[in-house]
């Protein structure tokens, strides 16, 4: 244990890294391309709907490749470090399923509380402020964290382009000591314990958000 740890720490700490920033990147993407696909525009609206397609409908292991190998090549002349590589790759892909998920949400706000604002003479800008987006997010924040968790495990990827990760490291000392059961076991459970701490973390908010929400009464004027 005490030979092992140390080198999968290094990739543990890879894959956080890797994993956070994707995340942030997703959550802009997803904010980015549900705002596009409920723009009045229709040319606008068919951007966010043709990104979303596009990362949702293929792979996210080809979607790094062709980050890694391909924009290199002419006529992009475009050359990411594996890093960034890594991050955009995650966080485009995951982005993607986060805009279809944010636009469910949306939906679920009950009618009743647009017509109320309304009746208030809210802008549209303050009426998805106070009385929309608080709710749209409370309902959103279960099956977000599932995709988080997802975008965890789909770090393990990452080693494929030659990063560091947990993956990586636990690939690379399997081969060098054979001690396949101790590596691969231990790095099972250095992932449950990372998808545990996102989970534990993602109730936080969930409860922080609801309380806040309650707090202030959900319909407008209240």
């Amino acid at each position: 244990m005490r030979e092992l740890m140390p080198l999968l720490m290094k990739g543990t700490l890879v894959t956080i890294e890797i994993a956070l920033y994707s995340i942030l990147l997703a959550i802009v993407m997803a904010g980015l391309a549900t705002a596009l696909r409920t723009a009045p525009l229709r040319v606008v609206r068919w951007t966010g709907n043709i990104y979303v397609e596009v990362f949702r409908g293929t792979s996210l292991l080809v979607q790094l490749f062709w980050f890694f190998f391909v924009l290199p090549l002419a006529p992009f002349n475009i050359e990411l470090t594996p890093f960034t590589v890594a991050i955009v790759g995650l966080g485009l892909h995951y982005g993607a399923y986060g805009s279809e998920l944010l636009r469910g949400a949306l939906h679920s706000v009950p009618n009743g509380q647009y017509e109320a604002a309304l009746a208030l003479n809210m802008s549209a800008a303050t009426r998805m402020r106070r009385i929309v987006l608080p709710q749209a997010l409370l309902n959103a924040l279960p099956p977000a964290t599932n995709l988080m968790i997802e975008l965890l495990k789909g770090t393990s990827l990452v080693s494929l382009i030659t990063l560091s990760d947990l993956t990586f490291r636990a690939r690379q000392l399997d081969e060098s000591t054979f001690r396949t059961a101790e590596i691969f076991s231990l790095t099972l459970v250095i992932y449950f314990v990372l998808a545990q701490t996102i989970s534990y973390a993602m109730r936080h908010v969930e409860r922080r958000l609801g309380k806040h929400i309650s707090g202030h009464g959900a319909a407008p004027g209240k």
